[in-house]
C-alpha cells in the first residue's frame, strides 16, 4: 500500500441540496462530527453530497424505491456511517467516556456510624 502523505485539513462543503429533507441535514450535520470524517478527502466529502441527494429523493418520494434504497445504504457503507462497516476495514472507535467515582455506600455508612 502506497500512503501519500497531505497536509493540512479538508474543508467541509455545505449540503447545498434544493429542500432537503430534515433528517438528510441531520444526517450531514452527524457526518461532519463523526469520527470517521478525519479519514475524509474532498472527493469523499463530495460523494457524501452525492449519496444524500438521492437520499433525499427517496426520503421525499410518494413511492419508495427499493433499488434506490439499496444504492444509498451501499454507498453510505462505503462512508464508513456504521460499526458494521468500520469493523471491516478494521476501525474501531473508541468515545472518551465521563470519569464517574465510585462510591461504596455501605461503607460509607458505617463510617458515619463509627464517628
Amino acid at each position: 500500500m502506497e500512503k501519500l502523505p497531505v497536509v493540512g485539513q479538508v474543508a467541509v462543503p455545505a449540503l447545498d441540496i434544493e429542500d432537503p429533507h430534515p433528517l438528510i441535514v441531520d444526517f450531514y450535520s452527524s457526518l461532519k462530527d463523526s469520527a470517521q470524517a478525519q479519514f475524509y478527502e474532498p472527493s469523499d466529502w463530495q460523494f457524501a453530497r452525492f449519496t444524500l441527494h438521492f437520499a433525499n429523493k427517496l426520503i421525499q418520494s410518494a413511492r419508495p424505491s427499493s433499488q434506490m434504497l439499496a444504492a444509498v445504504n451501499a454507498a453510505l457503507t462505503e462512508l464508513l456511517v456504521s460499526e458494521g462497516a468500520r469493523r471491516r476495514v478494521r476501525l474501531e472507535i473508541e468515545r472518551e467516556q465521563t470519569t464517574a467515582t465510585v462510591i461504596d455506600v455501605a461503607e460509607m455508612f458505617r463510617q458515619q456510624l463509627a464517628e
